[in-house]
């Protein structure tokens, strides 16, 4: 296995550096919609709400459609185009072709699935404003609709480029319930929220879409007050008379916009759990909003989920709407919590072939890089998904990685001095090894360098140590992927070591 990095593209830090690189990715859209939009332009006998309405099917069509728009009147005195129809309009026919001639089209399997996963939430999360909200606001269905739709539209790109690093946020926050910000400023640098606002004021999308971001970022502690009123849902009368106290409150509350944020709030904790807290959360913020029971919003939510499901679910997609025929109480299981599965025969048997070219005497091997290469292909082989190969310098005061899968190329010029860490000292000492796991994760994580840490982000960890001669000259470090470690991987881990020491000796005493 060659060594390569596991993102397509370098991370930024910055935000500057966030939106300069979201803003240049093109999304792909599927080739269905794309032939079946090219096609109503080129018929007279089609109107532009027409094509909108075709177009609808492809959120991301949608939103290149609306960025073309805006980024054409930026500077001007228009203001920016908040819907699909009007965006048409402002470009004409012939520059929405050439638009669509340029946006990169693909047959729907083969677009990422993390990226059709998160639209899948945008487009459930317009089913639930439209039918909470439109019908209410009539007037206002347009605002709400394409709102909703774009919301989480900053986070699309970032699928593309980084889908790593979203995953784990959610398998972080939303599952593990550790801080949104620490592990944002950790993963991206900067917060989360901020990259989407930057990127909504870029693209000059949706008012409302900028407002929901800026509540979030800015408006807490109203979202707070108003949280512990809508709580006090079992008493409606009780609630108004507070509201009443407070009428800046009942304003902010009542704001329009605040629809596009309750409905993307709804869809997006449906996605994790139909009684978690954080659903429960935007379930009496919307009771409060739309002064409805608890249990006609629930019912509602359930049913346009089940419509959302009709419309827009996929095979290989997941939609909350599957969890509503569970017991209730049931949770869908991050895959990050789960243990990888076994290893294939097939992976078995190219494991074997590793281990036996490690075994092989005499030594097959003409230097060091070339073992350790084997090495590395048997570890990778077994199941790990992450392995580094540490080699120690002749006085033992640090080690130098030699070999590297399944992480960022930077890391195979990294070096770590021994002495700094207590957790390299014992396994420099002598022969030994390591594990990491929930139970003793805060413990030995702050024993080791953090710059190896920072690469193996993760509660699951093995580390071993090997010995030539009775002395450590090799550290292994390997995980796979930082989740639950497969039983069958760690026994097969074990062997390969054993199997790599063989080899380091037969190397090491070869012509003796």
């Amino acid at each position: 296995m060659a060594n390569k990095t596991t993102a397509p593209t370098p991370r930024p830090i910055t935000l500057e550096g966030w939106v300069k690189l979201l803003e240049g990715v093109h999304l792909p859209v599927p080739q269905a919609s794309h032939d079946l939009v090219c096609r109503a332009i080129t018929d007279s006998r089609r109107s532009l709400r027409d094509i909108a309405e075709l177009m609808q099917d492809s959120p991301a069509l949608a939103l290149s459609v609306i960025r073309e728009a805006n980024h054409h009147t930026h500077g001007s005195l228009a203001e920016p185009a908040e819907n699909l129809e009007v965006a048409i309009n402002r470009l004409g026919l012939k520059r929405t072709e050439e638009l669509l001639a340029r946006l990169p089209s693909l047959p729907e399997p083969q677009i990422p699935v993390a990226l059709r996963q998160l639209q899948l939430i945008s487009q459930h999360a317009t089913q639930q404003a439209n039918g909470f909200f439109a019908s209410r606001l009539a007037r206002l269905w347009q605002d709400i609709h394409w709102g909703s739709l774009l919301f989480l539209s900053p986070l699309w790109p970032l699928t593309l480029t980084h889908p790593r690093l979203l995953g784990e946020w959610e398998l972080r926050v939303i599952h593990k319930g550790q801080s949104a910000s620490k592990v944002e400023r950790e993963l991206f640098g900067v917060r989360l929220l901020n990259i989407c606002l930057a990127l909504v004021e870029a693209w000059r999308l949706p008012i409302w879409v900028a407002q929901g971001y800026r509540l979030l970022l800015n408006e807490r502690r109203e979202l707070v007050k108003v949280l512990r009123i809508a709580r006090d849902s079992e008493h409606p009368l009780r609630q108004q008379n507070r509201l009443d106290d407070d009428p800046a409150l009942r304003h902010w509350l009542n704001q329009p916009a605040n629809t596009v944020l309750l409905a993307n709030g709804l869809a997006l904790s449906a996605h994790h759990a139909w009684d978690s807290t954080h659903s429960t959360r935007w379930q009496y913020l919307t009771s409060l909003y739309l002064q409805m029971s608890m249990d006609e919003v629930q019912q509602q939510l359930h049913q346009q989920a089940a419509n959302s499901a009709r419309h827009h679910a996929m095979p290989d997609l997941w939609h909350p709407a599957q969890a509503l025929i569970w017991p209730w109480g049931s949770r869908r299981i991050h895959p990050g919590l789960l243990p990888p599965p076994p290893p294939s025969p097939e992976d078995l048997s190219q494991w074997r072939k590793q281990c036996s070219a490690l075994l092989v005497e005499p030594s097959p091997f003409s230097n060091a890089m070339h073992l350790t290469t084997s090495a590395r292909d048997a570890l990778a082989a077994c199941g790990m998904r992450r392995v580094m190969i540490l080699m120690a310098d002749r006085n033992q005061t640090s080690v130098r990685v030699h070999q590297i899968a399944g992480l960022p190329q930077e890391a195979a010029a990294m070096s770590f001095p021994i002495g700094q860490s207590k957790v390299l000292q014992r396994l420099l000492a002598q022969q030994a090894q390591v594990r990491l796991s929930p139970q003793n994760n805060a413990q030995f994580s702050a024993l080791l360098p953090p710059g190896l840490r920072s690469l193996f982000r993760g509660e699951h960890l093995l580390l071993r140590s090997l010995a030539c001669n009775g002395r450590v000259i090799m550290l292994v470090v390997a995980d796979q992927g930082g989740g639950p470690l497969s039983d069958v991987t760690v026994q097969a881990f074990g062997k390969t070591v054993q199997c790599i020491e063989r080899a380091l000796h037969t190397f090491t005493n070869r012509g003796r």
